[in-house]
């Protein structure tokens, strides 16, 4: 039996640990894990970077499975490859679905001088992007969020807010979790919803994401 390749892209500043919880069957998948590549300059359009990242998947009809700014992220290589399916966990489909503190961000421009505090401060990054949940445990994850390079960092921060994707793909499976505080669901349309849910459900959720994982891709 040919096993069906599904390649990983972790959320902004983590790494592959974040999906070591999943529980899928390699007699049916093979993994790849993506990691983030500095940018070529902090202009460089996020179509530009997700062409770049599309080089690394080596394999016909793969499947796309990203979290959070990760999620936007598949959804971007997947205009540069042909895959069987894009799995978007803790994400959104298009800006409509951004919460109103990330549209704020972007009007007025503060994202401009938050990178430099996310390198200094752990704290601050974590309470601003991932919720008071993730910032109580935060020695326990700064093993996921790996990933401290300046340019990257003030890059993606800035993408994520600029982002102008307005009808999402199609066919997109959205994983959502009921209780993320990042993402909040009110805003989600359209996703398998998981009760309970937050931010970081990859991490405290993963039997239940890898089974609808394996049901959305055996169906």
């Amino acid at each position: 039996m040919n096993k069906t390749p599904i390649y990983f892209m972790p959320g902004l500043a983590a790494g592959p640990e974040i999906f070591e919880n999943l529980e899928l069957d390699p007699e049916k998948y093979t993994f790849h894990y993506l990691k983030w590549i500095k940018p070529l300059a902090l202009e460089e359009d996020i179509d530009n970077y997700a062409c770049r990242l599309s080089d690394e998947i080596k394999e016909k009809n793969p499947v796309l499975v990203g979290v959070s700014f990760g999620g936007i992220m598949v959804q971007e290589i997947a205009k540069f490859v042909n895959p069987k399916k894009v799995i978007i966990i803790s994400s959104v489909k298009n800006q409509e679905e951004l919460p109103k503190k990330f549209k704020f961000a972007k009007f007025t421009k503060v994202y401009k001088f938050f990178p430099t505090k996310v390198v200094e401060n752990f704290e601050d990054y974590a309470r601003y992007f991932l919720g008071k949940s993730l910032k109580k445990k935060a020695d326990l994850y700064k093993k996921y969020l790996s990933v401290r390079n300046k340019k990257y960092l003030k890059w993606s921060i800035y993408n994520v807010l600029k982002w102008e994707q307005i009808n999402p793909l199609e066919d997109v499976v959205h994983i959502h979790g009921t209780k993320d505080t990042v993402f909040p669901i009110k805003n989600i349309k359209n996703a398998i919803e998981i009760k309970g849910g937050t931010h970081i459900m990859i991490l405290t959720k993963a039997k239940k994401i890898s089974k609808i994982i394996d049901d959305v891709l055996t169906f």
